[in-house]
């Protein structure tokens, strides 16, 4: 168990670490060669010019204005200068709702904090448990625990009424934050500029037809029960390989220019390459002539497979995007059944295109639910077997861990600095390193599940890491023991003694999420202003890849907000708060520093570094509400089992009621508001619309629409459109295959 002297060593090391990564950064970025990798976002946007361009040489790669540099931390009031409706416009509403949630953090507990360290800490404190208690070790900060309150004290009524205070509280600001955020999505909506997927939907699961094409199917169907409103369509092909083949082609060409800028540079040393799996091995050739060579291989078998695809009905798969006249035609569409039978004709609202993840679309859609029972298996295995590696390293970030395994080390383990870094900084450090590959192996399984847009693959990958988190890094870290026992312990004891077991050993471990908050959510988000792997590879891309302007920009990596990971690590600390408010108040001084010096870096992040891959108008928030009420109920089911072994009378019937008002309002905010994250309101549709048509009457929407959804890897390429296909789509009443076969076989009974 971390003493009080750990958890200083921890906050000064970690303190250090971040006031570190924050003047390096504040150096780095006034460095006119840095300015591309921490202001890229202007660069995108066309407003901010190199300071490179003008100035003596020497200018050109450092900053020579000592006048700057006494300014070096301007850069946290201006991140928090930028009006929300600004932000917005400038970085859309993902991003500003995404720094809501800091926001929200900070709402909810630094009321909370006041309220426990007025009421709590002293009633705490004054318990004196622990000092009765013979041969018992404990620190300071257990001190401030409700662990120091005697059984069956009338004190833990003070608990209980806290725990109530922090349940509506906690409610009251989600409540009204949910009502902001539902107001500014639908503002979001009724305001954005024109674009595709507000005419599109995309159709899943067409029926096969003997005698139509899936593109004539589609046009036949969709005129026939559109005819108002159908527009064009693009239909899905399974060009994954063609993909494979141009992104590979897009790799060679940056050797075969990193190779001749190394030749220009030295021409007297022609550059060699082996042709095993990443030059390591094999035959030693000639670079430039190797690549050369190779990429005229693989444009001769990217025009092929173009050809291939382009001409086989078998690469046409049964999906299509459907665009319409009107953006109430595509929501009347995507928000109803097409058929009589529910599982074809399946509609939904298209991704921008920017959002469609290409490669899922060619998955027969029969597959899709077999794919995700898969998934949930292999889940489930994975979050209880990282058990594992997680409890063996985290036995060995102890005193008596490393004494057993390596007493040669004992002498060295002995030092009061040493102890101190093993007990105060070591846990959180390796349990940060472990988490590190899991959400490259979430997102993974996600895109095995057959998802098709990169937001909804971001909200699945973030609901099995919220998942993972709360069962390894919060239950596993809290319950003793090695991964089996645990699973074992679990799977024997009843379900209505869990939260006791859980709830016991909770004050206990205040001390090590104390040191992993430090890790994770001060020095970590530090570490993420100073941008160090991006900062490194834009360096290297310019020495070895740039020639041209084009070719710097396209070295530049502005990254954008990781929301798979960065949303469940938020919920963890959301979790802990409102665990540990009501039982060790202590930690949430830690969590509210945590909040705002989140707030202040990612609002810079996102106002000058990051560039969103995607805009789904905050379609997460349902998500993000849903599980800090999860970690409420979690909360209150564990105090409740932490209060029932401690003799207190009428208190299980108190604390039951919490739980059950939670999911109540949850089930309330739920049918107040959430429709507004899945359905567009056809009255908002409907005045776009009307105000289009006013503003812009000779508006051409096929053009607009046209290549919207092509697969970008036929980007520039004329796609071949049955004569039929474009016959019915001008007139929806042509006869088409299937009805002039029909019509000849009744005039044949006539007859």
């Amino acid at each position: 168990m971390a003493s009080s002297e750990d958890i200083i060593l921890s906050a000064v090391l970690n303190l250090l670490s971040a006031f570190a990564f924050l003047v390096a950064f504040a150096i780095l970025r006034l460095q006119p060669m840095n300015d591309r990798v921490y202001f890229s976002k202007w660069y995108l946007k066309g407003i901010r010019a190199s300071p490179r361009t003008s100035g003596t040489f020497m200018k050109k790669f450092v900053n020579l204005d000592c006048r700057t540099y006494l300014r070096f931390l301007n850069w946290m009031p201006a991140a928090l200068r930028m009006p929300e409706p600004e932000l917005i416009d400038h970085a859309g509403l993902d991003s500003a709702v995404y720094i809501r949630i800091y926001l929200l953090g900070l709402k909810i507990f630094v009321p909370l904090a006041l309220l426990s360290f007025a009421v709590l800490v002293p009633v705490n404190w004054s318990g004196k448990s622990l000092e009765k208690t013979e041969g018992l070790t404990f620190s300071a900060i257990d001190k401030l625990s409700i662990s120091n309150v005697p059984d069956a004290s009338k004190r833990f009524w003070a608990h209980l009424v806290v725990a109530y205070v922090v349940t509506f509280w906690t409610c009251y600001v989600l409540y009204k934050e949910y009502h902001i955020i539902t107001t500014m999505r639908l503002q979001f909506l009724a305001s954005e500029n024109r674009r595709p997927d507000q005419f599109t939907v995309l159709v899943r699961n067409v029926p096969p037809d003997p005698d139509e094409s899936v593109s004539e199917h589609v046009e036949h169907f969709f005129c026939v029960n559109h005819p108002d409103h159908y527009l064009t369509h693009q239909v899905v092909y399974n060009a994954n390989n063609l993909a494979k083949l141009v992104e590979k082609k897009k790799s060679y060409k940056n050797w075969l220019t990193y190779y001749q800028t190394k030749y220009e540079r030295n021409p007297k040393i022609k550059p060699k390459t082996k042709t095993g799996v990443w030059g390591l091995w094999g035959k030693t050739v000639d670079a430039i002539d190797y690549y050369t060579t190779e990429i005229e291989k693989l444009s001769k078998e990217e025009t092929i497979e173009r050809e291939k695809v382009m001409s086989d009905p078998k690469a046409i798969v049964p999906a299509a995007f459907v665009s319409f006249k009107s953006r109430w035609g595509a929501a009347v569409c995507a928000q109803t059944q097409q058929s009589s039978n529910p599982t074809i004709w399946l509609t939904q609202w298209a991704p921008e295109p920017r959002d469609v993840y290409w490669n899922n679309l060619s998955i027969p859609f029969v597959e899709l639910n077999i794919r995700k029972l898969l998934m949930t298996v292999a889940f489930f295995f994975l979050t209880f077997f990282f058990m594992i590696p997680i409890a063996f390293v985290q036995s060995l970030a102890s005193i008596d861990g490393i004494e057993n395994k390596l007493p040669v080390l004992r002498p060295l383990i002995q030092m009061e600095v040493v102890k101190s870094f093993i007990q105060g900084v070591l846990p959180g450090i390796i349990l940060k390193i472990f988490l590190i590959l899991l959400p490259m192996i979430l997102m993974a399984m996600s895109k095995i599940e057959g998802y098709t847009s990169l937001s909804s693959l971001d909200r699945r990958s973030a609901t099995k890491y919220h998942f993972f988190i709360l069962v390894n890094v919060f239950l596993g870290s809290i319950i003793t023991g090695a991964a089996f026992e645990q699973l074992q312990r679990f799977v024997d004891e009843p379900p209505s003694e869990i939260p006791k077991t859980v709830g016991v050993a909770m004050p206990l471990k205040a001390t090590f999420f104390i040191t992993y908050i430090m890790v994770d959510g001060w020095a970590g988000i530090a570490a993420e202003i100073l941008r160090l792997v991006p900062f490194i590879m834009f360096h290297l891309k310019n020495t070895f890849l740039v020639k041209t302007d084009q070719d710097r920009q396209q070295a530049t990596d502005p990254g954008s907000l990781n929301f798979s990971v960065s949303e469940p690590r938020i919920q963890l600390y959301f979790l802990l708060g409102l665990v540990y408010s009501v039982v060790t108040p202590i930690l949430l001084p830690f969590i509210i520093v945590f909040f705002a010096f989140s707030y202040m870096v990612f609002r810079h992040q996102i106002i000058n570094v990051y560039d969103q891959k995607y805009e789904s108008g905050a379609a997460f928030w349902p998500d993000v509400h849903r599980r800090i009420l999860t970690g409420l109920v979690i909360s209150q089911l564990l105090l409740l089992g932490l209060l029932s072994t401690k003799n207190i009378s009428k208190s299980t019937p108190v604390m039951i009621a919490l739980p059950v008002l939670t999911i109540w309002f949850h089930i309330f905010c739920k049918g107040r508001y959430e429709s507004a994250f899945v359905k567009f309101p056809l009255q908002d549709a409907m005045v776009k619309d009307t105000l289009e048509r006013a503003t812009e009457p000779t508006l051409n929407l096929k053009a607009y629409l046209k290549t919207a959804y092509v697969h970008p890897v036929f980007k520039g390429v004329e796609l071949d459109r049955p004569s039929a296909v474009d016959d019915e789509e001008n007139n929806p009443l042509v006869p088409t295959k299937r009805s002039r076969r029909n019509s000849k076989s009744h005039s044949e009974e006539g007859v």
